[in-house]
């Protein structure tokens, strides 16, 4: 059995449901209570890529910024791969998202990044399709914290791409 360890950041706004991304993949439960993040919180979970291996997902919930450039670089450090989230319901979270997409991959060329629209339970399918443009860089994944909607998926492609 072939085992590998990568980390993965969340970075984002604040309360785009980083926190609750990573509750609903580790623990499979879901609160309405708002805790904001402060520094960073690192959960972990094994994930089965194939019969014959498996990946331990060490997974850093960092506080959000409003300028990704405010991340502390020594959280960065090492990094394996990014989930980068906006809230589908937050023009805020979403207006700079090309510009802090350029700066990640720019500064981390050669590290895989997923990047999310979450609390898609809020909007309809319909609103997403129709205003696609307006994210400006097109999402990986529209997740719900709430409900799981595709949270496992997006964790475990990017465990995939990690292990290539």
């Amino acid at each position: 059995m072939k085992k590998a360890s990568k980390k993965i950041i969340l970075l984002g706004h604040f309360g785009v449901g980083k926190s609750s991304l990573i509750r609903q993949f580790v623990e499979n439960t879901f609160t309405t209570d708002y805790k904001v993040t402060i520094g960073v919180h690192i959960l972990k979970k094994e994930v089965k890529i194939s019969p014959e291996e498996t990946v331990s997902l060490i997974i850093w919930d960092l506080e959000g910024y409003d300028d990704i450039r405010k991340t502390r670089a020594s959280y960065l450090l090492g990094t394996h791969g990014f989930i980068y989230v906006f809230d589908v319901t937050r023009p805020a979270t979403f207006e700079n998202l090309k510009d802090d997409i350029t700066y990640l991959t720019n500064q981390y060329a050669n590290t895989p990044l997923k990047i999310v629209g979450n609390k898609a339970d809020l909007v309809t399918k319909t609103y997403l399709k129709e205003n696609k443009d307006m994210f400006a860089v097109a999402p990986d994944f529209f997740t719900s914290a709430k409900t799981g909607d595709k949270v496992d998926d997006m964790f475990i492609a990017l465990a995939k791409e990690l292990v290539k």
